[in-house]
């Protein structure tokens, strides 16, 4: 096992196991409602706990990232977050149900920021842009956890089942590789500081950009199995593919992406990021069929896959800013509209359409490629 232990292959495992089990909930999010007899709108109250819960994470494991070092903040987190999607499969009751989704939103939060300060560290270490590469891997774990989801669906396995299966498979052969034998920088001055640093005018525009790619991957996560269900009338089993489609796209895009901003640069990759986000959005509001609308899924994925890998580079290499506490400030917008958008979602659904909602969301994806020359460093 130890052979197998690299830098990159032990970032990339913990934005993995991150993926997987994001991407397993999504797939399951209409058959929750079902089982729990929500509506859009009151199940978007619930979302907000799991937005919270990323939220209330952010500044604390941005400053044990910095105080403690970003792998051992990693591995802390690594097996609450297992348990938390079981927990999540097997709540009974509506307020049980509010419970696990704040604490699988502390979990996802606390990791993800752990994992970018980490992934920060390993890509000066390599001396290249390789920080879309690890976000890749996340695509590609919830790719995983969508697709599980689809089995699931079809065959009808409940999603307590699921999900328990999910933490025990996961945990088995992806956590492992979270063991490599690596100093992170560790910055002891920060414990006694204030959890968010206060971003400065840049990083301010940052986090902009970085709230609304937040808000179309959070739109995506939660709400595409449901536009595709409800809006275009697709099977339940159906309605997985748009979500899986979105990430499969941010996969590829994502592996090709240092690619790209090395040659092009990180402001012109995220302004066509931002434009093929808009177009996808507009096909998705257009169409009226299962492909056309997984086509819209796919070109968000695409638009998307590179603005918060970039986003976070920026924060990570501020001059002012400390990597982590810089990072948990920019997750502060992108994760807060990441899981508390769906709520804002959830409501104007039930007051409008999921249309007028997704339309909204594209206004949003503008912003990217107009702030685009912010992510220059």
């Amino acid at each position: 096992m130890r052979t197998l232990l690299t830098p990159w292959r032990s970032v990339a495992a913990g934005f993995l196991l991150n993926g997987v089990l994001l991407g397993t909930w999504a797939s399951r999010v209409p058959a929750v409602m079902t089982h729990f007899d929500f509506d859009k709108a009151s199940f978007g109250g619930v979302l907000v706990l799991l937005g919270l819960g990323a939220l209330f994470s952010f500044p604390i494991a941005g400053r044990l990232s910095d105080s403690l070092g970003a792998v051992r903040v990693a591995r802390m987190i690594a097996i609450p977050f297992l348990l938390s999607i079981a927990f999540l499969g097997l709540a009974p009751t509506i307020p049980l149900l509010a419970i696990a989704l704040f604490l699988f939103g502390m979990c996802h939060g606390s990791m993800d920021v752990a994992m970018n300060s980490w992934a920060s560290e390993v890509e000066k270490h390599m001396r290249r842009s390789v920080m879309s590469s690890f976000h890749a891997m996340w695509s590609v774990g919830a790719v995983l956890g969508a697709a599980s989801g689809y089995v699931a669906t079809a065959f009808q396995v409940p999603v307590h089942i699921h999900f328990l299966v999910t933490a025990v498979v996961t945990g088995a052969t992806i956590a492992p590789f979270l063991l490599l034998d690596w100093q992170s920088t560790i910055r002891t001055h920060v414990m006694g500081a204030a959890g968010l640093a206060v971003p400065n005018s840049a990083l301010l525009l940052v986090g902009i950009i970085a709230l609304a790619s937040g808000l179309g991957e959070g739109t995506a996560l939660d709400w595409s199995a449901v536009y595709l269900h409800d809006v275009v009338g697709t099977a339940l089993s159906d309605a997985t593919l748009g979500y899986t489609g979105f990430s499969a796209a941010m996969v590829i895009a994502r592996l090709n992406a240092d690619f790209l901003v090395t040659r092009l640069g990180p402001a012109t990759v995220t302004r066509l990021s931002g434009l093929s986000a808009v177009f996808g959005i507009l096909l998705i509001v257009g169409g009226d069929t299962l492909p056309l609308v997984v086509v819209g899924f796919v070109l968000m994925g695409v638009g998307y896959a590179a603005v918060l890998p970039l986003a976070f580079s920026r924060a990570a290499a501020d001059r002012v800013v400390p990597a982590g506490k810089g990072i948990a400030s920019v997750a502060i917008f992108a994760y807060g509209a990441m899981t508390l958008g769906p709520f804002v979602i959830g409501i104007l659904a039930e007051a409008t359409t999921m249309r007028v909602c997704f339309l909204m969301v594209g206004l949003f994806a503008v912003a990217v490629a107009v702030l685009a020359p912010v992510l220059e460093q």
